[in-house]
């Protein structure tokens, strides 16, 4: 089972749980702080599919308790730049001291629902820090709407390597493949409405149907029919 809901004290936070083995979590451009069993965890930005529950050494089963944080927005939270946690679960104790994360994942498991104290967690880390980085924000909308690598550059003022250096300390991989990520997850939103596929295709801004389908199989193992509500079933059902 899964569920989730966004967070009304993180902007574009989403809190989410997932309970037993078998949930698969695709490349979306976001990082997540995880609860489970008494540990705190951060899960890093995915190039490609990866079970929910693995982390480091084991296979945690049971609930986990996450906050999805939005894209860019975790690396100025945690103080670590996104591309060293890329394709990565690891113990938060391995990025902040020890005592800290042992009283913090205390009073975390403390709360009914832990991840109301990850929401708690966040929020109050976030207030401590500074305003978003401004490039990462520009580069985020930037992919979005469309505009080219060389645009945004132009945009915040820097150059295409400087963007990419930054793009990597924010999000994790470099503009383009921000753009894929994003795109990626605007396609599969249609594709489980039962959307034709070409018809996503056109939709999100892929050449054809076949570029559909290569993308989609690149990120997340899978054809884009895999991830459409089955045949009799109503999308969701």
């Amino acid at each position: 089972m899964y569920e989730e809901r966004p967070s009304p004290l993180v902007p574009g936070a989403v809190l989410w749980r997932s309970d037993g083995p078998g949930a698969v979590v695709l490349p979306d451009g976001c990082m997540d702080l995880l609860w489970t069993g008494g540990r705190l965890l951060v899960a890093g930005p995915d190039t490609g599919p990866h079970p929910a529950g693995e982390v480091p050494g084991e296979d945690l089963g049971g609930t986990l308790w996450g906050l999805r944080l939005a894209p860019g927005t975790a690396p100025a939270l945690l103080g670590v730049p996104a591309h060293e946690l890329r394709d990565r679960r690891v113990d938060l104790a391995g990025l902040w001291p020890g005592a800290e994360v042992r009283r913090l994942a205390e009073r975390t498991g403390a709360y009914p629902d832990p991840r109301d104290g990850l929401e708690e967690l966040a929020r109050a880390r976030a207030a401590a820090g500074g305003p978003p980085d401004p490039v990462a924000v520009a580069v985020r909308a930037g992919v979005r709407s469309g505009r080219s690598v060389a645009a945004i550059a132009r945009d915040v003022g820097l150059g295409e390597r400087q963007l990419h250096r930054r793009s990597l300390d924010a999000f994790g991989y470099g503009p383009r493949t921000l753009g894929r990520v994003l795109r990626l997850q605007r396609a599969l939103a249609l594709l489980r409405l039962g959307t034709p596929q070409a018809e996503v295709a056109y939709a999100v801004g892929y050449a054809d149907q076949a570029h559909l389908g290569r993308e989609v199989r690149a990120l997340t193992g899978r054809t884009p029919g895999a991830h459409a509500p089955p045949p009799g079933r109503a999308p969701g059902g």
